[in-house]
């Protein structure tokens, strides 16, 4: 009777051992949801090649790390997917479509009127990395900060903006 009894609880043991691991490892397991990753468009690819410039030093007609104008910055980071454009700012505002500021997005234009005395000409460009929630965010060229991002709502460049284009 004892014997049956010891054999019943080690029964019963051995029974809630195998369900408690079987339970833990059930409660271990998680689902792994593979995400689909976002396409790399030119667009992407254009903005990525003009912010690893950010930080290099103006130089009026610079295309390298040594120094880089606001032209140059668009030349070569559209340069860098075969995408030919002029190389000046006013020229570049020649090509593309111009869309309403509304409709900018990743890799689109932006044409600025920066100096008084130019006759009203076209003299600075900078390329939209970004447009959300009614902020445009684009990368430039200035003579003071050399290559950064700004905001198209800061006051200056509200007033001396032009028009956009989209290129691609």
């Amino acid at each position: 009777m004892i014997r049956k009894r010891i054999f019943n609880m080690k029964k019963w043991s051995f029974l809630i051992v195998v369900i408690s691991l079987l339970l833990s490892s059930c409660a271990s397991t998680k689902t792994v949801v593979k995400k689909t990753p976002k396409p790399i468009t030119k667009a992407d690819k254009i903005v990525a090649n003009a912010l690893e410039y950010k930080g290099v030093r103006y130089k009026f007609g610079g295309t390298t790390n040594r120094g880089m104008d606001c032209s140059g910055v668009i030349y070569v980071a559209f340069g860098s997917e075969n995408v030919q454009l002029p190389r000046i700012s006013r020229d570049m505002a020649k090509r593309g479509d111009k869309i309403a500021l509304s409709k900018v997005k990743k890799g689109d234009l932006l044409f600025f009127k920066t100096s008084k005395n130019r006759r009203g000409n076209i003299n600075h460009v900078g390329l939209v990395v970004s447009h959300s929630k009614g902020q445009i965010k684009f990368v430039h060229a200035t003579t003071s900060r050399g290559v950064i991002v700004s905001t198209l709502s800061e006051k200056y460049w509200k007033n001396a903006f032009v028009k956009a284009t989209t290129i691609l």
